[in-house]
């Protein structure tokens, strides 16, 4: 693949700094976790204990690449502790409940987490006595889907059908309300705080095991020589390969700590608009990697899911200097390479070598 020149930044800005990553323990969380660590950053994680043995953040040893603190997000005084001792000079906000089928079953929780754990982290920062730019994780899922073939913008009116979606539009408008009353561009220079939220696609990638997932059951499926079941094979969703949100996320924090003004903002990262795979598509070019396998479809799925949901990503495009390396179908390849790799920490290196020298 020819060099994407347009991607090119000096991420080796983070080596040294102290950075904390919330959700550390978690698939993007850990990624994030990996990256970091291989140029160079003082890291400190919080979150809590992996849901599972068998996870990304185990797999890739990332209790050796972090002072890792396991904690609830909404615990105001463990955070505070941790944070104002720690002082960070970023922070990457993942810790979330990420699963929109689990935020039927605990509707109330996926709230608290998501809202009531972000407002809790933002008070935390308020508080630090230094300068400090954060970057929120939210989710293509912010915008009140009216199911049609147009993608979203920034400034698209924010909702959610399912208590997930909904959680993190509250969780947006959060960030705005913080943005506005605490950390407002206006008075920066006494506070020197920024923030920014990332409305990202649906993320794929090696190292995520969470239940009812495509890719997760995708792989379980195929591991055990099982058919693979689809609730919902002609949905389109934005796929894209987990590194390329996190370099996006990583590329705004400096930014960000450099011109507040011009990037403390909502943005959306995804695919192309073109570069649509439907489920059904998406699930043929994995087993085709794979190189066996089968799949059904259920006749009828209990909750309610979008059909169809593009994102606009010409505003990342315009002002980030960026654009994806990978399209849906090389998002699918590599993830599914991943799993089928004995060596995760290799896997997960090369992985991340390869994205740097295409945009480096």
């Amino acid at each position: 693949m020819e060099k994407l020149e347009i991607n090119m930044f000096n991420y080796e800005k983070y080596r040294g700094k102290k950075v904390l990553i919330t959700g550390h323990t978690g698939f993007k969380g850990a990624w994030m976790l990996a990256i970091l660590h291989k140029i160079g950053a003082e890291i400190l994680g919080y979150a809590l204990d992996p849901e599972f043995e068998h996870c990304i953040f185990n797999e890739i040893n990332g209790n050796n690449k972090c002072l890792s603190i396991i904690g609830d997000i909404r615990d105001k005084s463990k955070l505070e502790k941790t944070i104002l001792d720690f002082a960070p000079d970023y922070v990457f906000h993942f810790a979330a409940q990420a699963l929109v089928l689990k935020s039927y079953d605990f509707p109330a929780e996926t709230f608290n987490v998501n809202v009531g754990g972000t407002a809790t982290l933002l008070e935390v920062i308020k508080e630090l006595d230094k300068k400090c730019s954060v970057v929120v994780v939210t989710t293509d899922k912010v915008y009140e889907n009216k199911e049609w073939e147009f993608p979203y913008k920034e400034n698209d009116n924010l909702g959610g059908y399912d208590p997930y979606s909904a959680s993190k539009a509250c969780t947006e408008i959060v960030v705005s309300c913080f943005r506005n009353s605490f950390f407002n561009l206006n008075n920066i220079d006494s506070h020197e705080k920024a923030i920014v939220s990332v409305r990202a696609g649906n993320v794929i990638g090696g190292g995520d095991y969470s239940k009812n997932r495509i890719i997760p059951d995708v792989v379980k499926a195929l591991s055990h020589n099982e058919k693979i079941i689809l609730r919902n094979p002609s949905a389109i969703r934005p796929w894209q390969h987990v590194l390329e949100p996190l370099f996006v996320y990583l590329k705004l924090g400096l930014l960000l700590n450099d011109n507040p003004e011009k990037y403390s903002r909502p943005f959306n990262v995804g695919p192309n608009t073109e570069d649509v795979l439907t489920v059904e598509e998406l699930v043929k070019k994995a087993i085709d990697v794979w190189g066996a396998g089968e799949y059904a479809v259920l006749e009828k799925s209990e909750f309610h899911e979008a059909g169809i949901l593009k994102l606009d990503v010409s505003l990342a495009k315009k002002l980030l200097k960026w654009r994806p390396v990978y399209n849906s179908s090389e998002a699918v390849s590599k993830t599914i390479q991943w799993y089928k790799h004995e060596n995760k920490v290799e896997i997960t290196n090369e992985q991340i070598e390869e994205y740097l020298n295409e945009i480096s």
